[in-house]
């Protein structure tokens, strides 16, 4: 049975004979409904130079002592292009709001010296993991409210890694997003975005003859205008089935999430696809 999760809220959907699939709200991402072109994204092997962090310019610490802290760990996937910037930057390990916003500020920032394949700069899939030493800065706002902001106390720790799939096919979002436009969950009153179209998820040839079943999690957001973008797995099953898994993901359809006021905006979604044997 595949579902639609919004907090608290599911929506129950035509089940399938090889592919059971699940469809979760993700955490805080950007997205944008006007793409450009896919471009050839590769993943870090053998035969690819793995992008390098460049120093990050980060004005002077206050000395004050932090009355309150929030210290945190977020990871990340993005795409570093040939020129050595960030796109495409997606939560893989929230931490919370607050946090999570510091640390996607600080990578939308970072530079790189970009990933090189035969000789050449080229685009490549990674993950990052943001360490992040910050303090909690009260303030009162003129309705007498206590919002709360983060500053950092110390230099942010930044690991590179890889993602457990590479993009073949990227589709940068837009790099004048702001961070108003993060969508959290429907308690930013935000409607949940609804399944139109959701074609079945197929065994591979492989995994039928060998038996193999498992579940395989992707991520994907969901356009204004209802179509997934940038579709890529997070939790690897091999065999085939990834492929197969994204391939039926890049055609579903949806009535996109929207505002309290009708308009329509990006979500990030994953979904959960299980594959059985019970047929072809």
């Amino acid at each position: 049975m595949r579902k639609l999760w919004v907090i608290a809220l599911f929506v129950s959907l035509a089940s399938s004979i090889s592919g059971e699939q699940q469809i979760s709200p993700f955490p805080p991402t950007l997205a944008t409904d006007v793409q450009p072109a896919p471009v050839k994204a590769y993943a870090v092997d053998p035969g690819v130079m793995a992008p390098e962090l460049l120093p990050l310019n980060q004005p002077p610490f206050p000395t004050e002592k932090c009355k309150k802290k929030a210290d945190g760990r977020v990871v990340f996937s993005l795409l570093v292009d040939s020129a050595g910037l960030p796109h495409n930057i997606m939560p893989l390990i929230p931490f919370s709001a607050a946090l999570d916003k510091l640390a996607l500020k600080i990578v939308e920032a970072d530079r790189f010296k970009p990933g090189v394949h035969d000789g050449a700069p080229v685009e490549v899939s990674e993950s990052v993991e943001v360490e992040i030493q910050s303090c909690i800065v009260e303030a009162v706002d003129n309705d007498g409210k206590k919002p709360y902001s983060l500053r950092l106390r110390s230099m942010p720790v930044q690991k590179l890694g890889v993602v457990p799939q590479p993009v073949d096919e990227a589709i940068h979002t837009a790099d004048n997003q702001k961070m108003e436009d993060v969508v959290y969950s429907a308690k930013d009153g935000i409607s949940a975005s609804v399944v139109l179209y959701e074609p079945a998820a197929e065994l591979s040839d492989e995994a039928w003859r060998a038996k193999y079943q498992g579940v395989c999690v992707v991520s994907m957001i969901v356009d204004a205008k209802g179509i997934p973008q940038n579709v890529h797995v997070l939790r690897s099953l091999g065999m085939g089935l990834d492929e197969k898994a994204i391939e039926a993901a890049r055609k579903y359809r949806f009535k996109p999430a929207m505002k309290k006021d009708g308009t329509p905006v990006p979500v990030m979604l994953k979904v959960e696809i299980n594959f059985s044997q019970y047929a072809k």
